[in-house]
């Protein structure tokens, strides 16, 4: 990975369709996420710090743990930047000239198109996979830690907050509809390896799934989506989330059109780079308050 991570939350946007998605999701976990961007402006907000010469060495000591290949940083951040860029892969092309304007829905619609059920069911549960490796990734601990990351499922705030909220709804409710946790353990338990390998999404991130193979990694992920669905249904539950309500909150922020949610799901898929915003933002805070502690 060339960018060092200050470059990457220095480049972190302020604006536009993901800073947008994020922002409709606040209704799901109120007050959880801010965009905190700007590497200098993270600190601060991490530590509270104030002193000039400390938030230097803050920031020096963030970095060089970040560039040490020993620990999982970069490959928590390619994994969040990689499983963006495969699952949208699709329509990005299309999407390619137009990055730097707010996207229109209704204008971009020849270009998309929806995922089967199956396809879209199979990113949400390597989705899940993704955060759950990265978690191991980051926290140093081995890649198949299943119960550790439930357990620390239970305490996530802020940004890793936001990114599963983001999951549930823009990879879950919204093109599966409310069974979707039903549909996604459904389509895992009837793919095969040799479709799993097919699965575009899938593809782009193998290289750091557990499994040894692919009927090692199908395994990985049935078992993964298996642990994490009790969770998933919690949270859709205690938060009365329903298809049609997440879809009038994200259309008073982006505009969509209820009619055609497969194609919204779609749209959402290539315009929104949730996981690897999100994702920037939790290496900065982990990487901050590590090199807190060991300053």
């Amino acid at each position: 990975m060339s960018k060092t991570i200050y470059e990457l939350v220095d480049e972190l946007p302020t604006g536009g369709m993901t800073v947008k998605a994020l922002n409709a999701l606040d209704f799901v976990v109120p007050g959880q996420w801010q965009n905190l961007t700007g590497f200098t402006n993270t600190i601060r907000a991490v530590t509270g710090e104030t002193d000039e010469a400390m938030i230097q060495a803050i920031g020096e000591r963030a970095v060089y743990l970040y560039n040490d290949k020993s620990q999982g940083y970069q490959r928590a951040m390619w994994l969040y930047n990689t499983v963006d860029s495969a699952s949208g892969a699709l329509g990005a092309a299309a999407m390619a000239n137009k990055l730097g304007q707010d996207i229109s829905f209704l204008g971009f619609l020849g270009n998309l198109t929806p995922k089967p059920e199956k396809a879209q069911s199979l990113d949400l549960a390597v989705k899940l996979v993704v955060e759950l490796v990265a978690f191991c990734q980051i926290n140093g601990i081995p890649g198949d830690s299943i119960g550790d990351f439930l357990a620390a499922l239970g305490d996530y705030g802020g940004e890793s907050l936001m990114r599963m909220a983001a999951l549930v709804c823009y990879d879950g409710l919204i093109p599966l509809g409310g069974g979707f946790i039903e549909k996604g353990m459904a389509s895992i338990t009837q793919t095969s390896p040799e479709e799993l390998q097919k699965n575009q999404t899938f593809k782009g991130v193998s290289d750091l799934i557990p499994g040894g193979n692919p009927a090692g990694q199908l395994g990985f992920i049935t078992q993964s989506f298996d642990s994490v669905k009790g969770w998933m249904g919690d949270f859709v539950s205690s938060r009365n989330l329903t298809q049609q309500g997440v879809v009038n909150h994200v259309s008073q922020f982006i505009q969509i059109s209820a009619d055609k949610l497969d194609y919204v799901g779609a749209f959402l898929d290539v315009s929104v780079k949730y996981y690897t915003h999100t994702g920037t933002q939790t290496l900065a805070r982990r990487l901050i308050e590590r090199a807190v502690a060991e300053l």
